[in-house]
């Protein structure tokens, strides 16, 4: 009755008041080949306690107790408990968009804090808080060029993540606007410089890399703006490992900023929620999509905030709107936000540094038993590794010994053959990367 509100006694009054005698009969204009005459296929309804037992056995089956090598856009780093304790409070659980300013303040502020907070991480003027992830704030963020500069062709480099490829392809192609993909350097991993200087023309609108891109390698910002700038087109950069900011030279010279924020507190949890974010320098903010969250004083002179610039197409003529991003991330972004100020600016850096040196162990580790692809790339907590064996075979093989291993790269990159992307983060230890190792040679 808690989830069927409608007892039989309920459904004979409504059917009595319609005017007919049976369900059947109210669905009679259907024709019968297209009814269905028997129950549905569905398992037998569950007690609560049943079902709260089914999901404890569930949970048995996530990464708990394994030892954890897989990144490639999805990372595993530690949560402080305080984000839990803090986003479940009733002030914030809720989607709803603060619109109304004057009781949502609080809100609005964490909005702003993090706005801020992401502002000083990637080196740009302004960023928002309501991209749904990363990958469709690169698809957003090319939208976003195109407006300012009134052209309709992207370059886009192969070694941003191949599903942030495909969700960019779903935005432009069925709009008619072209994409050119350029290749990357087999000793570096990094976007063919060359290559995208070819691709590079009068009509781009921009140029999309990643850094660090999906191999783990950290591409030069600096020399593909100056490639974009010199034919007038802008430089969109995508981060998918937000942590690598406390190390890695902030994109200062991009025009536009993408960034999966999911490694900032957000738990890996089935494929979402996720963090998008964008950034941009400041004379772009009226293209921006999404929401933003200003500062101001109110008539008695206080600080307080309001949602600023609205150019969702709720708000303005659907031809002038910027965005149709209509759910709140703010209670995600908030995750974030707790995560950032409780490691700070060293903690951040301290953290990143972790992850470089694990990772720097382990590619030295397994060049002794495997070849490491990409060997001049500059790297942060991925590497790719090539084996005789299909990485699929070894990932079933470490599994049985509770080792969730890398990336099979094959479906996205058959020219890679039996590659695999690994990622170290903070959360490994010498001990498993070790016994990771010595599984993928047994």
């Amino acid at each position: 009755m808690r989830y069927l509100p409608k007892s039989p006694a309920d459904r004979e009054l409504m059917l009595e008041e319609i005017g007919v005698r049976s369900v059947d009969e109210f669905f009679k204009a259907i024709p019968g080949e297209y009814r269905l005459n028997r129950d549905l296929k569905v398992p037998r309804q569950m007690a609560e306690s049943e079902i709260i037992d089914y999901f404890r056995d569930r949970s048995q089956e996530n990464a708990a107790g394994y030892s954890v090598f897989l990144g490639a856009g999805a990372y595993h780093h530690y949560r402080p408990v305080i984000i839990d304790a803090l986003v479940q409070r009733g002030e914030f659980l809720t989607s709803y968009t603060p619109y109304q300013a004057e009781i949502s303040q609080g809100t609005l502020q964490a909005i702003f804090e993090f706005q801020t907070m992401i502002c000083e991480l990637t080196g740009m003027d302004i960023a928002n808080a309501s991209m749904y992830d990363g990958s469709t704030g690169a698809a957003e963020a090319i939208l976003m060029a195109m407006r300012v500069t009134g052209r309709d062709q992207s370059v886009i480099a192969r070694t941003v993540h191949p599903e942030y490829r495909e969700v960019i392809h779903t935005y432009l192609h069925h709009r008619g606007m072209p994409m050119h993909f350029v290749g990357y350097a087999e000793d570096s991993g990094e976007v063919d410089l060359d290559q995208l200087e070819r691709a590079v023309t009068e009509q781009t609108a921009c140029v999309l890399i990643q850094s660090p891109n999906f191999f783990g390698s950290i591409e030069d910002v600096e020399a593909a703006a100056e490639m974009a700038h010199r034919k007038g087109a802008l430089l969109v950069v995508s981060i998918g490992e937000a942590l690598s900011l406390g190390i890695v030279k902030p994109p200062a010279a991009a025009d536009i900023v993408s960034m999966e924020a999911q490694s900032f507190g957000v738990p890996l949890g089935f494929g979402g929620p996720y963090d998008g974010v964008l950034a941009a320098k400041e004379k772009y903010v009226r293209q921006m999509p999404g929401r933003l969250v200003g500062e101001t004083k109110d008539r008695n002179g206080k600080r307080g905030y309001v949602l600023t610039l609205s150019t969702r197409e709720q708000h303005i003529r659907r031809e002038k709107a910027t965005s149709n991003i209509c759910t709140n991330q703010a209670l995600v972004a908030l995750m974030s936000t707790i995560y950032m100020d409780v490691y700070g600016r060293e903690g951040l850096k301290d953290l990143a540094k972790q992850n470089l040196a694990k990772a720097h162990y382990a590619v030295g580790e397994f060049a002794r038993r495997a070849r490491v692809l990409f060997p001049r790339g500059k790297r942060f907590n991925e590497f790719v590794v090539q084996t005789k064996e299909d990485p699929h075979a070894i990932n079933d093989r470490l599994l049985e010994k509770k080792i969730i291993g890398g990336f099979a790269l094959e479906k996205f990159y058959p020219e890679l053959g039996n590659a695999a992307l690994w990622c170290c983060t903070e959360m490994n230890s010498r001990a498993q990367i070790d016994a990771a190792i010595e599984a993928v040679q047994g």
